[in-house]
């Protein structure tokens, strides 16, 4: 098998603008070329392995335009963008139009063919899937295309580029480890075990032999070798599901195999060196913890290098019809039988709905409505009986809020810092009440 081709598109006639010269081509693992944008023949994109544009914003054809080009000819050649210094707006742009990664000046060698092998080592699938609504994450996918999920979705791509520490806070529910999975497997410990521990279900008195592990004749009833869940996952990633539910006897246990990673088996003289990164999870608060003395606080250091926090479903509805559509069919490929359909009505119902069990509630609810064999297309009617008393209840409230909403920013002059003042609301909070009963100036 020849050489991956990997082709370099300037933005311009001028000599290109990354490390990777002509000059330096030949000492590379795959076979590249370098053409300016004038003249490359896009018609040969086809036989392309991977490509790396360069950020242009001309007045007649900008590097989106060369990108939905590639794509008619190419639809699943990744794409890298080698973007000039800019917002994180850019990056969920380079998401939205199914790039398959993005490196920022100043560039170097390194970092542009590191992002070439993440490409290849994929075998021509993108980090970033074609489908912006839905990444494959292994055999799961991580679905939506709120502006939040965006900037999830390239947070957690540069964030598995990277092999810190890393904590996801979000509520029961919203999908903590299906993001720990997203930044193992786009990470270069992919082919590495991946291994989830429930920090809540081990008890104190197993826990040393359940992580550590234990030799022969340990204790009694150790009757051979064995590995403990950490050694288990060297060379790849380790999940502390719910770590804010540990006891402190085994939180300070944890924090010694962070700061040394090493591992102690029970019964053993020597130590065993151990090449893990760990990714942590909890729907607790913390910080918040660590001040009444629940948690570490050279624990909390330890895990929150890297912070990423999950939006709960009630902030995301816009998401909610192509959650739907995608657990649907989900389900149907599992169990047989034709996508259901909704009406608008019910739909309007799931968006009403504040979800407090998030994505897993839902999940549930749909599930529910596939087991009572129910004609299409689902209604109102058909939702359990809380969805429709609490919608409802919202629904007569809502008219009353959006009234005096209106009204508030009316005497304000529509000043809306003095307007969220006014109501004891954050700016944040005004913006989102304003979008959600559609308030403009002209109401």
């Amino acid at each position: 098998m020849g050489k991956a081709k990997v082709v370099f598109v300037a933005a311009s006639e001028r000599a290109f603008k990354c490390p990777l010269s002509p000059q330096r081509i030949g000492r590379l693992d795959f076979e590249a070329e370098v053409a300016n944008r004038q003249s490359v023949e896009w018609a040969h994109a086809a036989t392309w392995d991977v490509v790396c544009l360069e950020q242009h914003e001309d007045a007649g054809r900008t590097w989106r335009d060369d990108v939905r080009q590639l794509r008619r000819v190419n639809q699943s050649v990744p794409i890298i963008l080698l973007a000039s210094p800019g917002s994180e707006q850019l990056a969920v742009e380079a998401l939205r139009l199914g790039l398959g990664d993005y490196v920022s000046e100043p560039w170097s060698q390194e970092t542009v063919q590191a992002a070439i092998r993440r490409c290849l080592s994929k075998e021509g699938t993108s980090t970033f899937a074609p489908d912006h609504n839905r990444t494959q994450v292994g055999g799961n996918r991580i679905v939506g295309s709120n502006s939040s999920m965006l900037r999830l979705k390239a947070n957690l791509a540069r964030v598995a580029c990277a092999d810190s520490t890393v904590l996801i806070s979000g509520e029961t529910g919203t999908g903590k480890e299906l993001a720990a999975e997203f930044i193992h497997e786009n990470s270069s410990r992919r082919d590495k075990p991946f291994v989830c521990i429930n920090c809540a279900a081990i008890p104190d008195p197993l826990l040393e032999s359940e992580l550590f592990g234990h030799t022969k004749g340990a204790f009694t009833g150790a009757e051979s070798l064995r590995d403990g869940l950490l050694a288990g996952a060297d060379g790849g990633t380790i999940f502390l599901d719910e770590i804010g539910d540990m006891s402190l006897f085994a939180q300070a246990k944890i924090l010694r195999v962070l700061e040394t990673k090493e591992v102690f088996r029970l019964g053993a003289t020597r130590r065993t060196q151990l090449n893990v990164r760990f990714v942590a999870a909890t729907n607790r608060d913390l910080e918040g913890m660590t001040n009444s003395g629940a948690f570490r606080k050279d624990l909390y250091f330890r895990l929150n290098v890297v912070p990423i926090q999950l939006p709960p479903l009630r902030e995301r509805q816009d998401d909610i019809p192509v959650l739907v559509e995608h657990y649907c069919l989900e389900y149907c490929e599992k169990k047989g039988g034709a996508p259901p359909r909704f009406s608008e009505e019910c739909l309007n119902c799931f968006r009403g709905y504040d979800w407090p069990g998030n994505i897993r509630e839902l999940k549930n609810v749909l599930e529910s409505l596939f087991l009572d064999n129910i004609p299409a297309p689902f209604c109102p009617e058909h939702l359990p009986e809380r969805i429709r008393r609490i919608v409802g209840q919202r629904s007569h409230l809502s008219s009353t809020e959006r009234d005096l909403l209106i009204k508030v920013l009316s005497s304000e002059h529509w000043n809306k810092s003095k307007a969220a003042e006014r109501l004891r609301w954050s700016r944040m909070t005004l913006y989102r009440k304003m979008a959600k009963y559609q308030i403009a100036r002209s109401s």
